[in-house]
């Protein structure tokens, strides 16, 4: 975590705090803008508040006491729910306009992890919640400069290896056929050449498939590609370094001289996205 740099984000947007608050690792961007293990048991709430001048305040339950010691700061510690929202009104009396993991009208959803509930108990406290949507950006969604020539490294890499899939495709087509699990796995073969990781296989859709955003292609379901199919490739892989960030391009092309007029008009539906970083 670096506390300064928080801090100064704070001072410049005039937000008087950001209040972390998780149990049972409800927020995972806590856990990552903070430095803390997303291994350890959490079964009691806590808060961490961090204030744009001065020291930061930790409030944990007795029993799980040491869960934020390796955060700076004072520590305050509670045992009953009675107890906890005294503390809480302790943690937050000296502020006002409070950042937390929370968007208006849940628009940006991956942000909207604070319960309506604990909304409702620090708004009843006089708070003004605000959201965390640009502090979290900053802090957990900017890359480095390593990240982004992992970035640009993958994408050379995913580059090569897809225009090499559709002349791949061309010569099986051409000497016995093939179909999209065999080529889904060639380009798994092709990213262990290249240091390349993934999550989740790329997509390789012949015709229909190329429209269903889920589909994924297996031994057992796998469509063969012949001469004059459409066919899609949905790649993404980032470098097997830490750190590394994905590439993602979805690409299509025809099995054959000509593509009909219809082809060539076709737009790709937006694929889903379910990996990255």
């Amino acid at each position: 975590m670096n506390l300064a740099a928080i801090q100064a984000a704070l001072r410049e947007r005039n937000i008087d705090a950001w209040l972390f608050y998780d149990h049972h690792h409800r927020d995972p961007i806590a856990y990552r803008v903070l430095g803390l293990s997303p291994n350890t048991m959490v079964t009691r709430r806590w808060f961490y508040l961090i204030p744009a001048e001065g020291e930061p305040t930790k409030l944990v339950h007795k029993i799980e006491s040491r869960h934020l010691d390796s955060l700076p700061g004072k520590k305050l510690q509670y045992a009953g729910w009675q107890e906890l929202f005294d503390q809480v009104k302790v943690l937050l009396s000296p502020h006002r306009d409070i950042a937390m993991q929370y968007s208006p009208n849940n628009l940006v959803f991956t942000i909207s992890l604070v319960d309506g509930g604990t909304l409702e108990l620090i708004r009843g406290l006089g708070k003004n919640v605000l959201s965390s949507g640009d502090l979290v950006a900053l802090f957990e969604a900017t890359w480095t400069d390593e990240q982004i020539k992992s970035h640009y490294a993958a994408r050379d890499a995913v580059d090569a290896i897809t225009a090499a899939a559709f002349q791949e495709i061309g010569r099986r087509v051409r000497n016995g056929g093939t179909n999209e699990h065999q080529m889904q796995q060639w380009f798994m073969e092709s990213f262990r050449r290249e240091n390349l990781v993934t999550d989740d296989p790329p997509i390789v859709g012949v015709n229909a498939h190329s429209g269903d955003p889920h589909y994924e292609p297996s031994a057992e379901n796998s469509a063969p590609i012949r001469e004059g199919d459409f066919v899609l490739l949905d790649v993404w892989a980032k470098k097997n370094l830490p750190g590394a960030v994905y590439y993602d391009i979805t690409w299509t092309g025809f099995v054959g001289k000509a593509p009909s007029d219809r082809m060539r008009s076709f737009q790709p539906s937006s694929r889903c996205a379910r990996r990255r970083r």
